[in-house]
């Protein structure tokens, strides 16, 4: 090397271990392996389709997530079992002092998912929650358009979730039981969104109904959120119907599935001086000297955002965060303010009254 030439910083690369290897888990071995100073060492699962999975990366399968973490010493552990194991295999990564990506939902209950972000804090071992379009381009770029002013006040959001899942998304017994709907299997999502995008919720209206496939779980839900700012939002939410107004079906997200684009919008963000179409980056606005009321013309001016895939960024987010180079950008408890705003939407749809929410400090 020549006399001041810069040297590029060699990091030895960080190993991870993922812990169920259903789609997600999958998905994050793919992710694992795109990056570049990360390998993944093992993965655990009992299933057969977990030493499919392990045999096609090459990788040691192990049947006993504990023996695995034991036996390999990972850097990183990524948890996508089933949500009601979340819990118990991210206690099992803090109490070996191992960093932690958690999928969504964090929980099942509140109580459960404030005990493992009270158990990472005192540990001081980091855990990132997998809410993962935080790592969108497009989500991304919608809060710094909020967070910026240049909506003026941030007054109305109007979101939707409508689609229609296959007859045979339900031959699943528990996808027709209470806690396998659209609410908490999808909703959830938006809910992270919406909150990353405009702030925390602070009260939950809703009402769900089951009348479309008449199952145990709703099909259907109607959802008013109030914002600590003031701000109001509307959400429709159905996974009976055929629209095409979700994010799934408008953003272009990379998944493990694609979803053919309508190129329609899922979010209206609605200010006092401008208003912003999400996923299109669509910015409305008077364009013209004074105030400008409905009278006045307004002007449409499309925003950009990186062609990122968020899984990928969520990983390389997670290297860091196993380095120490920077914070989990979903902790447990914020992670746990989104599980208690998704599960007071199925409090108040059934005590048919407003759910206040628990304060910032509390949750």
């Amino acid at each position: 090397m020549t006399t001041g030439e810069a040297q590029v910083p060699q990091h030895k690369p960080l190993r991870f271990a993922v812990i169920g290897a259903g789609t997600m888990g999958r998905r994050h071995l793919q992710a694992i392996a795109a990056a570049p100073d990360c390998e993944a060492v093992a993965v655990a699962d009992p299933v057969p389709a977990g030493k499919a999975a392990a045999e096609a990366q090459g990788l040691r399968r192990y049947v006993d997530f504990t023996a695995m973490l034991d036996e390999t010493a990972p850097d990183g552990v990524i948890v996508a079992t089933p949500n009601d194991l979340h819990v118990s295999s991210a206690l099992a990564c803090i109490e070996r002092q191992m960093p932690v990506l958690v999928e969504k939902p964090i929980a099942d209950t509140l109580d459960d998912a404030l005990a493992l972000a009270d158990a990472a804090e005192a540990a001081d071992v980091p855990v990132l929650v997998g809410h993962h379009r935080r790592h969108n381009p497009i989500v991304r770029q919608a809060r710094d358009v909020v967070r910026s002013g240049t909506l003026g006040r941030l007054t109305a959001v109007s979101a939707t979730w409508l689609a229609r899942k296959p007859d045979d998304y339900f031959d699943v017994a528990w996808r027709r039981q209470l806690g396998g709907g659209p609410v908490l299997i999808n909703l959830i999502h938006d809910i992270d969104s919406l909150r990353f995008i405009a702030g925390d919720i602070v009260a939950v209206q809703s009402m769900t109904s089951s009348a479309c496939r008449g199952h145990a779980v709703e099909d259907t839900a109607a959802i008013l959120l109030r914002f600590a700012s003031g701000a109001l939002a509307t959400v429709t939410l159905s996974d009976a119907v055929m629209a095409p107004w979700s994010w799934e079906l408008t953003s272009g997200e990379r998944t493990s599935y694609t979803y053919p684009q309508t190129g329609q919008e899922c979010y209206l963000i609605a200010g006092t001086a401008a208003s912003l179409a999400v996923p299109s980056l669509r910015l409305w606005r008077h364009d013209g000297e004074g105030a400008g009321d409905w009278r006045s013309p307004l002007a449409e001016r499309r925003l950009t955002a990186d062609d990122a895939d968020p899984i990928q960024a969520q990983i390389a987010h997670f290297a860091d965060v196993v380095r120490g180079c920077a914070a989990p950008l979903v902790t447990a408890r914020d992670a746990a303010r989104t599980l208690e705003a998704t599960l007071a939407v199925a409090e108040a749809a059934v005590t048919r009254r407003e759910i206040v929410l628990s304060a910032p400090d509390e949750a």
